[in-house]
């Protein structure tokens, strides 16, 4: 796991019910590849590219670009930084929980994107309460969240002293796997079963994450490191406001006033009446 120095991405606050936990995101993920220079093979230049008009070839200026989205073939809406603005969601500095769910019941391709969550001045207690009640309960809260504008669906989830804050895909953006060729009805032997358990069970061992190596990017920097020793020197190329966070003195009071409140929004069903005797 890599240690480094870390910036917060957003402050805002955690709420659930009427509890709010005031919280900086950090990334918990890194790309590390290893990227390249396409370079004119004559005297290593680099190669730079041109935004060039399909219909003559002329290459267009930043400020003659406008973006359209194409809602038939050939057929073209142009959307103005005004029309962009409007479906734009509106920044709440929160991440507001409206549901909790056992984790089994979430299927694992859901998941996208893990932050650390971090409590700040005031919201220690009540972040310490949320991470151990989704322990016990085997929970997560779903909420929404508004980064950069744009607005996800995320669950906050207890990771050891952390809470993890994991963005998810909506449902719309999976792709359901028909037309795949899938076993569906095929006969297993219980030897075969069996002996299938036996080799599950002989490469069973305690989850080690940091013995799992990038071999093909640590290969790579191998031969990198190989030429530059070999002689092969590097070149130079060519040029909303957050809700104030509950008290903790006054948790106790701001949970049990949440229950009346969520008890309040259930449905009342009215009880039936007996029948005459």
């Amino acid at each position: 796991m890599l240690k480094m120095g870390m910036r917060a991405i957003w402050k805002g606050a955690i709420s659930f019910g009427l509890v709010n936990i005031p919280v900086a995101l950090y990334t918990a993920t890194r790309r590390d590849d290893i990227s390249f220079r396409q370079l004119r093979k004559s005297d290593l230049s680099p190669i730079n590219y041109k935004r060039v008009a399909e219909v003559d070839g002329q290459e267009v200026p930043w400020e003659q670009i406008v973006k359209g989205y194409e809602h038939e073939k050939g057929q073209l809406v142009v959307m103005s930084d005004a029309d962009l603005e409007k479906a734009q969601a509106e920044a709440t500095q929160t991440v507001e929980i409206t549901d909790f769910v056992s984790l089994d019941q979430i299927d694992p391709i859901f998941f996208d994107k893990p932050y650390f969550l971090e409590p700040q001045k005031g919201g220690k207690k009540a972040y310490a309460l949320l991470r151990d009640v989704l322990k016990e309960t085997n929970k997560v809260g779903i909420a929404r969240v508004v980064l950069k504008t744009k607005q996800h669906l995320a669950a906050v989830k207890p990771s050891g002293d952390l809470l993890v804050l994991e963005l998810m895909h909506f449902s719309e953006e999976l792709i359901e796997p028909s037309g795949l060729d899938l076993p569906r009805e095929e006969t297993l032997g219980k030897k075969e079963l069996e002996m299938a358990k036996q080799l599950v069970q002989t490469m069973t061992g305690k989850w080690e994450p940091e013995k799992y190596k990038d071999e093909t990017r640590a290969q790579l920097m191998k031969v990198i490191e190989e030429k530059i020793a070999a002689g092969d020197k590097p070149i130079k190329g060519q040029p909303g406001k957050p809700r104030p966070a509950t008290n903790v003195v006054d948790l106790v009071a701001v949970l049990q006033k949440s229950l009346e409140e969520n008890a309040k929004k259930k449905p009342q069903h009215p009880r039936k009446q007996k029948k005459a005797a």
